[in-house]
């Protein structure tokens, strides 16, 4: 369902245009005039990031009619480069492929064994970052519109069974009837044509793997999707410029996804209440004696220096800079005596979403195909097997060339949990996971896709990981928890002992959804947010 575009949405598009073509680093509706405002030192309200639970903030906030900065640490990816293209292919990056590296850093480490896959690039703030912590990498979007801006778009809502497992105190009612259509209709998800599907070059590789799952007695099911898919077909008859079927998606989108600088922010912009500064790392934040929030705010130029440190006060303070960057501010503000009243629940609960990546090969019949759509359509759904619950995503592998591979993504019911701790020599978040703890997670997946392989007589890859791993286990894409609802903040994401504080992003989410969560996410923001403008002062 596509949202609709109101007068003020439009304004808000507009808005980010202007700011782009200008060079700005502050958008808002007064970006059309010929300079850019100076940046404000008080706003009521300042939202700290700009990804799915932060977008939502900045929307209800405008739309209520409370003056609202949001401050993003990646720039506005809205100018095309000399080569006519605000991103690059997965396959030709450069330097906007990734935040300040000197070679890009891809989930496959290898193909044949060979270093064909990764490239060196030139520092800059790119829009993919790969955030290391030992045995664990997160990879996170850095720009305006944070993941949206990176991720395969997949939009399912979870199962409500598991839902009310994960999160016991949420009224499921609630959530399924209002709140969830809510931030679907908002995101702009829709269904792929099943009738295109079974024809499209551009699917064979899905329709091979649902093949082998179906002859294995497992079932698949489409998955939603925010990218659209009508203008995908209208890629693959040459009416549009392609992007989906351009090898375009972990660096960005050019075309066709409703990413939220097209959604939620566009809207919270048009409402004129809200402004957006770029290249703004917050990096500390303390509470005035009169009850005032006051942020500690570095910005940076395109090398990554910092030139300029300023401070910016509020009434209420919207933290949604994803499980990361949220945990990160709040330990921060706890460990140094800034915040000293959070909940000693900070920093715990975290997970990966069981995520686990793996690849099998195919026999020599079972061709993929050349031309690959990167958006995934298609998963197998085994997430009612009590021993080991996975719902695998089947995922592109798009190369230009027949390579004979079926890619996954699974999701697993892992309750292994991290822990965050602040770290005074580098002041910043330590995450204490250790490999063992992605164990129940590989051998789920392991399970689900042994029984495929020796169904249809088929084996694993095992050159695409790095040290002849069949299943990558150290990376995850979905980041959760840090600031669990009910734990390190009450019921509605208010942080326990630091009123008008609030917490509106993944990291809310104990570690584990059992599907793609950023749908979950926006919907869990837009309930959050319905209660805390109901009922807090402003």
């Amino acid at each position: 369902m596509t949202p609709q575009l109101t007068r003020r949405h439009l304004l808000g598009l507009g808005a980010l245009q202007t700011a782009a073509a200008l060079g700005f680093t502050r958008i808002g509706l007064s970006s059309e005039a010929a300079a850019e405002p100076a940046a404000a030192s008080y706003a009521p309200a300042v939202v700290v990031g700009s990804g799915y639970g932060a977008a939502v903030a900045a929307l209800r906030l405008g739309q209520a009619g409370v003056r609202t900065v949001v401050l993003e640490m990646g720039r506005l990816w809205d100018t095309p480069g000399s080569d006519g293209r605000i991103f690059n292919t997965t396959t030709a990056p450069d330097h906007r492929s990734m935040w300040f590296r000197n070679r890009t850093e891809a989930p496959l480490a290898t193909f044949l064994w060979l270093d064909l896959v990764n490239k060196n690039i030139t520092p800059y703030p790119g829009v993919l970052d790969r955030v290391g912590y030992g045995d664990m990498s997160v990879f996170v979007g850095r720009g305006v519109g944070g993941g949206s801006l990176v991720n395969g778009g997949m939009a399912p809502t979870p199962r409500r069974s598991y839902f009310s497992e994960v999160l016991p105190s949420v009224d499921a009612d609630e959530m399924y009837g209002t709140y969830f259509p809510r931030a679907r209709q908002m995101l702009g998800v829709n269904d792929i044509d099943p009738g295109w599907f079974e024809s499209t070059e551009w699917y064979r590789f899905a329709r091979v793997s649902r093949k082998h799952a179906r002859n294995t007695g497992l079932k698949t099911v489409f998955v939603p999707n925010v990218y659209d898919f009508g203008y995908m077909q209208r890629e693959a008859a040459g009416q549009v410029p392609k992007s989906a079927l351009a090898g375009e998606v972990i660096y960005g989108n050019n075309h066709g996804k409703k990413s939220l600088d097209k959604t939620y922010l566009a809207a919270a912009l048009g409402t004129g209440n809200v402004t957006i500064e770029t290249l703004q790392k917050v990096v500390a934040v303390r509470r005035e004696p009169d009850g005032t929030y006051v942020l500690t705010v570095h910005r940076i130029d395109l090398t990554g220096a910092v030139v300029e440190r300023k401070e910016i006060g509020c009434r209420q303070l919207f933290l949604g800079a994803g499980s990361l960057g949220t945990t990160e501010i709040l330990l921060r503000a706890r460990e140094t005596g800034a915040l000293p009243g959070l909940s000693p629940r900070v920093g715990t609960n975290w997970g990966g979403n069981g995520n686990i990546m793996t690849a099998r090969a195919n026999h020599l019949w079972d061709t993929v195909g050349v031309n690959q759509a990167t958006m995934p359509a298609l998963g197998i759904d085994d997430w009612d097997n009590a021993a080991n619950p996975v719902f695998a995503e089947i995922a592109p592998l798009p190369m230009g060339l027949e390579h004979w591979i079926s890619m996954y993504l699974a999701i697993t019911k892992n309750p292994e949990r991290g822990t965050f701790s602040y770290d005074p020599a580098t002041d910043s978040a330590r995450l204490h996971w250790s490999r063992g703890q992605n164990t129940p997670s590989v051998n789920a997946a392991k399970c689900l896709f042994d029984r495929i392989n020796r169904t249809n007589v088929t084996m694993y890859r095992y050159d695409l990981f790095g040290d002849n791993k069949a299943f990558a286990d150290t990376f995850t894409y979905h980041p959760l928890g840090g600031c669990v609802l009910g734990e390190a903040t009450d019921g509605y994401g208010r942080a326990r002992g630091c009123p008008g504080l609030y917490v509106v992003d993944g990291s809310l989410i104990p570690g584990s959804l059992g599907v793609n969560p950023f749908v979950t996410i926006t919907a869990l923001a837009e309930r959050n947010m319905a209660r805390v403008l109901a009922e807090d002062p402003r």
